[in-house]
């Protein structure tokens, strides 16, 4: 057998599995804090460039042709105006102009730090300017109303080469602003060709830095960790001299170690154990000898109180009749002193009677009868009532119960013996001043080790018992009163504390229960019991 390893180990040495642990995840914090700052920066970047696509060019597209069509307004309604000599044709030039004023204004707004967009606006702005300044005023202005003029051939053409200037400058300032939005679509698929590229890099390095973290667990934890247990395994199967050979990191050779301690010193145990178990065989052999030896001298000690009880029996009998013959027949002759004499005689022999019966009684408990079953408590404690009957009709005793008392497990003929005892009792110690009134309580509770149980109780209004001697009335042969007093041998309440503990209950006397006395005992229920006990009704009878 090899010898344990010596001594408490101190710190492990080298990179422990915490260790690696907290530096792949200082690598994977770093690398996901690195992409949370590019990838902000990238999405910052992607969401102004969309603004500018949204906010930007596209609604600017759609002011430049609003412009543009202010500005066909305003030539319609000039023609028009000059044609007709008509007020109503001149209404989209004036309202072209004041478009145009919007128009342009909303374009600034839009193409603010666009130099050459704004140039194209400044360029249709001046050219407008010119056309209404050269041609489209003089026209209105030297137009009567009602009296319709022809344009001249100089001034359409003239009209018509600066408007035609206002065009070419629509299709550049159109031109411009595809020019603007395509390069607007382009730089937005840049952002987000390289938001996705940054995203993906963290996303593999996540990936990469999991799989790192699955390898260093696989290589540096369970590895090590299968090969403990495996030679962990091999010494439970019996190979208690197999060496455990530490592996992988600080910690987990640490472990392995103790764990090799641990074996050498469980060997070292189990040698002593072993010769420990070689002298336990040789006394456990030498106590089944004398438990066999007891058990054939309980046997016979039983046996021999249960024959010399009926022994005694028979010549007690006979003193007391002789005595009683004696008395009779010499009557005349003996004085009241040999009258009293005889008297005590016949008293202790009847006494004697009735105390070798309680023995008997109280040695038979747990004894005979052992079997147990499901009994009802009223049943019993309609036998016990019965039993009862004279002393109870005598005394005048009330006994209050409950409408309907639950099963237990039990001896049903010790069941009526505890019920006869305890109500016999509560009736005999009286109060001298007011009727016995018994009465019996139920509820369901558990044991200490929670089983179910049934919790009883007998109170009566007697004379009661007092605190200090709460424990000493349930010995055998022991009275708090005189036999003059009260009758009995003191073995009662003895023998309902050993059918109690025999049913695996408990029983004992409340001593704050006032006047009177108050015994509680439990008995076990059956596993199917109900859970609420049945004491909502009661009944009170003089039975």
């Amino acid at each position: 057998m090899s010898s344990p390893v010596a001594g408490a180990r101190g710190r492990p040495r080298g990179l422990t599995v915490q260790t690696w642990f907290f530096l792949l995840l200082a690598v994977m914090c770093l690398l996901v804090l690195v992409g949370a700052v590019v990838g902000a920066r990238v999405l910052q970047h992607t969401a102004r460039v969309s603004d500018q696509q949204l906010e930007g060019v596209q609604p600017a597209r759609a002011e430049a042709y609003r412009l543009q069509n202010a500005l066909v307004d305003q030539e319609n309604g000039a023609r028009g105006y000059a044609v007709t000599a008509e007020p109503q044709f001149l209404a989209p030039y004036t309202e072209g102009v004041e478009v145009e004023r919007q128009a342009v204004g909303r374009l600034r707004e839009l193409l603010a730090g666009r130099e050459r967009l704004l140039a194209d606006v400044a360029a249709i702005e001046e050219a407008a300017r010119a056309w209404r300044r050269d041609y489209a005023d003089p026209l209105v202005d030297g137009v009567s109303p009602g009296d319709p003029r022809q344009v001249d051939t100089e001034t359409a053409e003239r009209g018509k080469v600066a408007f035609d200037r206002l065009r070419g400058l629509f299709e550049t300032q159109n031109d411009d602003l595809l020019l603007a939005q395509a390069q607007a679509r382009e730089e937005l698929l840049r952002a987000r060709s390289a938001r996705n590229w940054i995203f993906g890099t963290v996303v593999a390095g996540l990936l990469l830095t999991a799989g790192a973290i699955a390898l260093v667990v696989r290589l540096m934890v369970v590895g090590p960790l299968n090969k403990l247990r495996a030679a962990s395994r091999r010494v439970a199967r019996g190979e208690f001299d197999l060496g455990i050979v530490p592996h992988g990191p600080a910690d987990l050779r640490s472990v392995a170690e103790d764990v090799e301690d641990m074996r050498g010193r469980i060997v070292e145990a189990l040698e002593a154990a072993r010769a420990k178990q070689e002298r336990l065989v040789e006394q456990a052999a030498a106590l089944d000898a004398r438990a066999e030896e007891l058990r054939r001298s309980n046997a016979e000690l039983e046996q021999f109180a249960y024959v010399a009880s009926h022994d005694l029996q028979e010549p007690l009998r006979k003193v007391a009749s002789f005595c009683r013959l004696l008395e009779k027949r010499y009557r005349h002759v003996l004085d009241d002193r040999g009258v009293q004499y005889v008297d005590f005689a016949v008293d202790g022999a009847k006494r004697m009677q009735v105390l070798i019966n309680d023995l008997l009684s109280f040695s038979r408990v747990g004894r005979l009868n052992t079997d147990r079953a499901k009994v009802s408590l009223d049943r019993g404690l309609d036998r016990a009532l019965e039993n009862l009957s004279v002393a109870i009709e005598e005394s005048g005793a009330m006994v209050e119960r409950p409408e309907r008392l639950p099963e237990v497990v039990a001896d049903p003929t010790l069941v009526t013996v505890l019920w006869q005892n305890l109500v016999g009792n509560a009736i005999k110690f009286r109060h001298p001043d007011r009727p016995p009134v018994v009465r019996i309580d139920c509820a369901a509770g558990t044991s200490a080790d929670g089983a179910p149980v049934w919790d009883l109780a007998v109170a009566d209004n007697g004379i009661g018992i007092p605190a200090e001697f709460a424990e000493k009335v349930f010995v055998i042969f022991q009275r708090l009163h005189a036999r003059d007093a009260y009758s009995g041998t003191g073995i009662g309440l003895a023998i309902c504390k050993k059918i109690v503990e025999h049913h695996g209950g408990a029983i004992d006397l409340d001593a704050g229960y006032a006047p009177g006395a108050r015994l509680r005992f439990t008995l076990p229920a059956p596993v199917d019991a109900p859970v609420d006990a049945p004491v909502e009704g009661r009944e009170a009878a003089p039975a």
